[in-house]
């Protein structure tokens, strides 16, 4: 896409495309932590504004996967062992509150949608342990749009984006197969309608999510940001759920 084309699209759709490229690239670990993300290099490659590569920066900043410095200068968070516990421990709560809205009234499309959803999971399982992680991810940002209610699609998608980078940065190596078929058991209690039910199926997931987590050190590779993003900014495509465990 050329950079005229793009000046002829929304910038709300501008924001959104590079903010879908760099959530990935960030927890695929294309980009390691502390990667500088220069407003122009951005704009270069996504054919934007430093304008509008400056509010993709902010939003990325507000679910926790980039750090705003001084003089504007943007790079990959690094959180915290203790921010990524508490991170899992605000995540519980609010998911709890998502699948207590949602037990018993979803409907037939909804739930063959996140099967599918789950099926792309399975089908993924033996690839990359960051694609699994941010397919997981999408799984319960799914869940949260599926309630309607802003407040909760917004929290709940920045603090699972926060909970996603923690566990592509420091998850010892485990099959994804638990989390799958944790996904399938939520789904089914959903649909039986038993709120109490799946709270405590949510809350022993997400809690056995976090316990997975072990710090590990990472290698910094030193690329090009240029090249690291060619693969996720030509084509932009958009998000396979309908908002980016």
């Amino acid at each position: 896409m050329t950079r005229e084309d793009n000046r002829s699209r929304p910038a709300t759709d501008r924001v959104g495309t590079i903010c879908r490229a760099l959530r990935r690239a960030i927890i695929e670990q294309a980009l390691e932590p502390g990667a500088k993300l220069p407003e122009d290099a951005l704009g270069e490659r996504f054919g934007v504004s430093r304008t509008i590569a400056r509010h993709a920066l902010g939003q990325l900043a507000a679910e926790g996967l980039v750090e705003l410095r001084r003089n504007r200068i943007a790079v990959v968070a690094t959180p915290s062992w203790q921010e990524a516990r508490d991170a899992f421990d605000i995540r519980i709560e609010l998911e709890r509150l998502v699948v207590r809205q949602l037990a018993g009234r979803l409907t037939k499309a909804q739930i063959a949608e996140l099967h599918a959803h789950v099926d792309a999971e399975d089908e993924a399982r033996n690839g990359p342990d960051a694609i699994s992680i941010r397919l997981a991810t999408e799984f319960h940002i799914l869940l949260a749009s599926m309630t309607e209610s802003p407040i909760l699609i917004r929290y709940v998608s920045e603090i699972a984006y926060r909970c996603c980078l923690t566990l592509s940065l420091f998850s010892r190596p485990h099959s994804s197969e638990c989390a799958i078929n944790e996904h399938r058991l939520l789904i089914d209690a959903l649909a039986k309608g038993d709120a109490e039910a799946v709270m405590a199926l949510m809350h022993h997931h997400l809690d056995s999510v976090a316990s997975r987590a072990l710090v590990a050190q990472t290698r910094p590779r030193g690329r090009d940001i240029m090249d690291i993003l060619a693969p996720y900014a030509e084509p932009a495509r958009p998000a396979r759920t309908k908002a980016a465990g």
